[in-house]
């Protein structure tokens, strides 16, 4: 049975904030968590368009360094689908699987480079607005450059998106970001995605985001914005992040030892 206009605009509308996600903008960067250490992240993600409000509530996220300057990601989501003149949904979305890859190392005339792609696993109930139905894929490249303590991040990449009516896409973002103060950073993203479907509508947006270090390992993550030239009216992330490594691991074990 086929979705209806409202259920797919609802649920193609999310799907890209998660297979993007580039904490806690939607652009990403090339860096891979370091070798042997483990980034965890219990976040939540919202979008709100004329049709009603999808997202993650929450969806939990890990990133392991598996060698020196590659990153293996998981994306386990809890998403729902709330169109304005149908029933909600909720329950097990869509899975996302990648592995980033950095081949450029920043120097003080380069910027560090990497590629990160993405496979969205189809887990979520698509008749439920939860999930595509289709294994879709991101196609990603990314490079970075800082400049004491101002970052600049971005690139680009390919969005496969296959099933009737669907239409595969381009995306193209940019990060500007500053370390306000040691535990403060702030930053600005604008992006711009082709139409998803046949029909549909391209999106420039844009988020303000910022990163708060509680820790060296407890991190709270903030973004939010709406379109500039597209149907998305709101859009926020949040996110909780614990990062660690192996020594972590080995203090566990010392502990149950004695």
């Amino acid at each position: 049975m086929k979705m209806s206009a409202l259920l797919k605009a609802s649920l193609f509308l999310a799907c890209p904030l998660t297979a993007l996600a580039g904490p806690p903008f939607l652009t990403d960067d090339p860096e891979p968590v370091d070798y042997q250490n483990w980034e965890f992240y219990l976040a939540s993600q919202h979008t709100q368009t004329a049709d009603g409000w999808s997202g993650t509530a929450p969806h939990f996220e890990i990133n392991y360094g598996v060698i020196t300057n590659v990153q293996l990601h998981l994306i386990a989501p809890l998403a729902y689908n709330a169109p304005k003149d149908g029933r909600a949904h909720y329950g097990y979305g869509d899975t996302e699987l990648g592995v980033k890859l950095r081949f450029l190392q920043e120097t003080e005339q380069l910027p560090q480079a990497g590629i990160f792609p993405l496979l969205e696993i189809p887990t979520g109930s698509e008749s439920a607005g939860l999930g595509s139905g289709q294994v879709q894929a991101f196609l990603p490249a990314w490079a970075q450059k800082s400049f004491g303590d101002w970052t600049v991040y971005g690139g680009g990449g390919y969005g496969i998106n296959p099933g009737a009516g669907n239409e595969n896409w381009g995306f193209v973002g940019a990060v500007v970001q500053r370390q306000v103060t040691k535990n403060f950073l702030l930053g600005a993203e604008i992006y711009h995605r082709t139409t998803l479907t046949t029909g549909g509508r391209a999106d420039t947006a844009f988020n303000l985001g910022t990163v708060i270090d509680f820790t060296a390992h407890q991190h709270l993550l903030l973004s939010a914005g709406r379109s500039l030239d597209g149907p998305t009216d709101f859009q926020c992330y949040a996110a909780y992040q614990f990062t660690f490594g192996p020594e972590f691991f080995h203090s566990i074990s010392h502990w149950f030892g004695h």
